[in-house]
């Protein structure tokens, strides 16, 4: 039997009308939350950069490969049945597939014509045999879409270790048929920095992206016309970078002797870092002094943008 005071205790109980109101607002902030965290998407993904240690005061200027370029011409031509093929001449003639000298941070600048009655492709490898293995910069068509007879094109290689590597036609049995090359890379050779010429120059670029947030670049996202400017000044110029973001995602900003390594930025070139990065629609600007001769990249640091397009070569005479 119940007592009293069981009897007399309130039941709580909430109306239908609460109870929706309650779900409608906790609705708001799940999607008000989902909101900041996805369009703060690219920011989360980011890789915190090492920490580096140095003794600056100690510690020589950084020995940075002094890269020239190598222009390349390079003609696809065949014997009359089509068995045997070769680099501007067929192979086992004297200038068939002539060797190419180059040294690390070089860039050999290939200019290629399909000068035969088939139809072939080109790319640069470091395997001995078979067509894997292309550096996806120094393609030229593809197996799947080769150049006709009469067409041509252009591509670029930038050895960064010493090595034989070997430039082919990437249609499959053509490099067997004798259509390849070799590639010969040797150390770089290293610079000094120049002392101070008093020569300035202010460099002006945009951050943007493209909608899909996929394809980088500066002024105009990599592919198009004006992206990724290539920018030339001598060793001891003073240098002012000013930078906007005028994307919808988060950049900084430096100078790499590597286009992929964002942690080791020179000369006191950055701009923000991924940890502080710019806002969309901030601006600003840094001022160093070029170092020794050679190629280096402007890039965003942020991890993963640079390998999206947001590079440009930064050569320095």
């Amino acid at each position: 039997m119940m007592s009293q005071t069981q009897l007399e205790d309130p039941i709580f109980r909430t109306s239908p009308e609460r109870t929706a109101k309650m779900m409608v607002i906790m609705l708001g902030i799940c999607i008000a939350g989902g909101a900041i965290f996805f369009a703060l998407w690219d920011y989360w993904i980011s890789e915190l950069p090492a920490v580096v240690v140095q003794d600056v005061a100690d510690a020589p200027p950084p020995a940075v490969p002094s890269g020239e370029d190598i222009p390349v011409s390079l003609s696809f031509v065949e014997s009359d049945n089509l068995l045997v093929l070769g680099f501007n001449a067929i192979q086992g003639e004297p200038d068939a597939n002539p060797t190419i000298s180059a040294k690390v941070g070089d860039r050999i600048i290939f200019d290629v014509i399909n000068d035969g009655r088939s139809f072939h492709s080109f790319g640069v490898t470091q395997e001995e045999t078979g067509i894997s293995g292309i550096f996806p910069e120094t393609e030229i068509a593809s197996p799947l879409a080769p150049l006709v007879p009469g067409e041509g094109g252009t591509s670029e290689f930038v050895p960064t270790e010493e090595g034989i590597y070997y430039y082919i036609c990437t249609v499959a049995g053509h490099r067997e048929q004798g259509m390849v090359g070799i590639i010969e890379v040797g150390p770089a050779e290293v610079s000094v920095a120049a002392a101070p010429t008093g020569v300035s120059h202010e460099f002006f670029l945009d951050m943007v992206e493209s909608d899909d947030l996929l394809t980088y670049g500066f002024d105009a996202v990599v592919g198009e016309p004006d992206a990724n400017p290539e920018i030339v000044v001598n060793s001891g110029d003073e240098v002012t970078f000013t930078v906007t973001n005028a994307g919808r995602s988060f950049h900084s900003f430096g100078i790499s002797a590597d286009p992929d390594d964002f942690q080791n930025i020179l000369w006191g070139s950055e701009i923000a870092s991924a940890l502080s990065p710019m806002l969309p629609g901030d601006t600003e600007s840094v001022t160093f002094t070029a170092g020794a001769p050679g190629r280096y990249y402007y890039i965003c640091t942020v991890a993963g943008h640079s390998p999206q397009g947001m590079q440009g070569s930064f050569i320095v005479r």
